[in-house]
């Protein structure tokens, strides 16, 4: 895995305007446009090994809750190459377990951060305990539509923290210190764009799962945008 321009690890956050988000998914939908098939493919594999890791007895749920966020990071490595012009590939699913360790450990402590969002609303609402049981009939669909929402809303001030520590190579403390910096910044177009990923994400779950192998996809290629906008990288695909 390449290292970005020296100019983009060492730029600070800048605010931007709340229609930003727009343009993050603008630019999405353009890298997507350009291999849709290896796009849902790529998002095939990480919903696939979600669901094949938490049918495992015992250890399922954890192990997911540790190794899909980096799988999760291939998409976001896909994204960066297919912007420099370089193809999309399957082995992109797997190229962030090539990461330092630093950066792998932050990926998985974000990711656990928002799934800790998740089992603290689940239980609240419901007195649900995620990790023991995420099938229990008390999750109805309105504490299901709940538990998503928070965890789109806890991610978004760690959202740039893969980003730092792959890209940036940011040590594990810079990489969540550099997102919370981007998000104190831009508050109000990270609020819209967690609104427009909720609802892409409700939107993949209505249809049966399956449409969520091309709304991760989306949702990564769009955070990209959002990192490269904020940050200050070289500009953005154009059409």
């Amino acid at each position: 895995m390449d290292a970005p321009p020296s100019s983009l690890a060492s730029s600070l956050p800048r605010a931007v305007p709340a229609a930003s988000a727009l343009t993050w998914f603008e630019a999405a939908m353009r890298m997507f446009k350009r291999a849709p098939m290896l796009w849902c493919a790529l998002g095939f594999i990480t919903l696939a090994s979600k669901v094949a890791l938490e049918l495992i007895p015992g250890i399922g749920r954890a192990a997911s809750e540790v190794i899909v966020p980096v799988i999760e990071c291939g998409l976001l490595i896909g994204a960066a190459e297919l912007d420099r012009g370089r193809p999309l590939a399957i082995g992109h699913a797997f190229a962030a377990f090539r990461a330092p360790p630093r950066a792998l450990a932050a990926i998985v402590v974000s990711a656990l951060l928002v799934s800790a969002a998740e089992t603290a609303t689940a239980y609240a609402l419901a007195e649900v305990n995620l990790l023991a049981d995420p099938t229990d009939v008390r999750l109805t669909t309105g504490v299901l539509v709940a538990v998503i929402s928070a965890a789109t809303f806890a991610s978004l001030p760690l959202v740039f923290v893969p980003f730092a520590a792959l890209f940036a190579q940011a040590r594990f403390v810079a990489a969540f210190a550099a997102s919370l910096r981007g998000f104190a910044l831009n508050i109000v177009p990270l609020l819209l764009f967690g609104l427009l990923s909720l609802a892409l994400t409700l939107v993949g779950l209505l249809l049966f799962w399956i449409g969520l192998v091309a709304v991760l996809p989306l949702l990564a290629a769009a955070s990209y945008a959002a990192w490269k906008d904020i940050y200050r990288a070289p500009a953005l695909l154009t059409p």
